[in-house]
């Protein structure tokens, strides 16, 4: 099918008021890590620690997005997408974590906002996206119960100089990553490798973004705010029964260990008894605070393997390995199955009833580099945009209230311990020459899409 064909056919299934966005991050965009007053994060520290990241990357530069910022967002009008969602960097607006504000952090963050609003493209704004300030660390951090202290007075800090002009925000980021990949595998920032640390984590996690929602609907009842969280399906690795117990220990740890206390204020009952420890009287109201509308990123299914440990199961990441087809894979190896957006739309809508939910990341990584024209032919990244879509659209003709979906990502950026290997964005950055800005073929046919759809809703 034509593209312009498949863009009508998207575009027919679409309602009028049907969000478009493209995402980042500010540890994997920003760069000037040290500078006008930042201080160092947790992904500062642990890209540092030799084999870390591949090949030593950190993201000291990154984009350079921090002073490019008037480049990015000339490229982001271009786009035509009406959303941005993109994340604070704690350490710049508090670089000690807690006290003194630093001016010129939040000076950044009101020039991006008035330059976004002038453009007339909304933001959706994250809190935490994964870098936690180093000072904080090394008092525990996520795993110290006082982080509901710490990260209440980054809230009301930029509630009070910069909430106006944030009409959506976003608390956290995958919090299962922060829990799961940082504190029990141990292979993202802060590198650590216990479950204990993991289960606590995963409480003040859930904590901070029921404190978080209160903070913010008491100074804003009119701003939109939820968290976003990576669900998928978990297959078992075979028809085994300890394969079959895996998957549901792993769908315990990774996703219901989350929404459990979102709906319906308990953990389920595979991880109750570890989480017990670390919960008080009170703490499970505070932790059933669904937000306005429910944050989902999604990108593959995986499949979980029994460990040697008893809990929890560890989670086979991204591996062809189970009985699914994928119907090809990204550059990443992570398997292209556009049947799992649809399965994970469908089980939240089933389990869980959320109001409204809206895709804040879907991508891949292709690596496609610029021909001798100078194009750059990622024909890969358009066919799976146009296949999760499809699938996504399927899932909401059946009754899932999904009302937007954010592309991953706006610019090849600091892809964590992947370094700057996989390309994600819509938008090529040259790290070797300058940091030139290149949009890709995917980037125009995102610009087709949308014009369209603003055709459709001006009808």
């Amino acid at each position: 099918m034509a593209d312009a064909d498949h863009i009508a056919k998207i575009v027919s299934r679409l309602p009028r008021d049907f969000v478009w966005g493209t995402a980042t991050s500010a540890c994997q965009v920003e760069g000037a890590a040290l500078a006008e007053g930042r201080k160092a994060s947790i992904w500062d520290d642990f890209a540092r620690r030799p084999g870390a990241t591949k090949h030593g990357n950190t993201p000291e530069t990154a984009c350079d997005h921090y002073h490019r910022w008037a480049e990015d967002v000339t490229l982001l009008t271009g786009l035509g997408m009406g959303a941005y969602r993109f994340s604070l960097s704690w350490s710049r607006l508090l670089p000690d974590g807690i006290g003194a504000v630093n001016p010129k952090g939040f000076d950044f963050y009101k020039r991006l906002l008035a330059a976004l609003r002038e453009a007339d493209i909304v933001p959706y704004v994250t809190l935490y996206h994964w870098d936690l300030p180093s000072v904080l660390q090394e008092k525990g951090g996520w795993t110290n119960r006082d982080i509901l202290r710490w990260f209440g007075e980054y809230v009301d800090a930029v509630i009070r100089h910069l909430g106006a002009d944030i009409p959506n925000f976003i608390v956290l980021n995958e919090p299962s990553v922060v829990a799961y990949v940082g504190h029990y595998e141990g292979v993202h920032a802060p590198g650590i490798k216990s479950a204990a640390a993991m289960y606590a984590a995963m409480h003040h996690l859930n904590l901070v973004h029921g404190q978080s929602m209160r903070q913010i609907k008491a100074a804003f009842p009119r701003a939109q705010a939820a968290s976003t969280y990576t669900h998928f399906p978990i297959y078992p690795l075979n028809d085994s029964a300890e394969s079959t117990r895996a998957a549901q220990l792993m769908r315990a740890v990774w996703s219901d260990g989350f929404f459990g206390p979102l709906f319906r204020g308990e953990y389920p009952r595979e991880i109750a008894g570890q989480i017990a420890p670390f919960v008080r009287e009170g703490d499970l109201d505070l932790c059933r605070t669904p937000g306005d509308f429910l944050g989902l990123n999604h990108y593959c299914p995986d499949y979980a393997k029994p460990a040697a440990e008893e809990l929890p199961a560890r989670l086979t990441f991204a591996h062809n390995a189970g009985k699914i087809e994928p119907i090809g894979t990204t550059d990443l190896g992570w398997p292209i199955v556009p049947d799992g957006l649809y399965d994970a739309l469908v089980d939240l809508k089933t389990r869980y009833a959320p109001q409204r939910i809206i895709i804040t990341e879907g991508g891949c990584a292709f690596n496609d580099e610029p021909g001798p024209d100078g194009r750059i032919r990622d024909r890969r990244r358009i066919d799976y945009y146009a296949a999760y879509l499809d699938a996504a659209l399927r899932a909401r003709e059946e009754g899932v209230p999904l009302e937007g979906y954010f592309a991953w990502s706006f610019l090849d950026n600091f892809e964590w311990a992947e370094g700057y290997g996989p390309r994600f964005g819509l938008v090529h950055v040259d790290y070797d020459g300058g940091l030139k800005r290149t949009p890709k073929d995917s980037y125009f046919w995102f610009r087709d899409l949308l014009r369209a759809h603003k055709a459709k809703a001006a009808a």
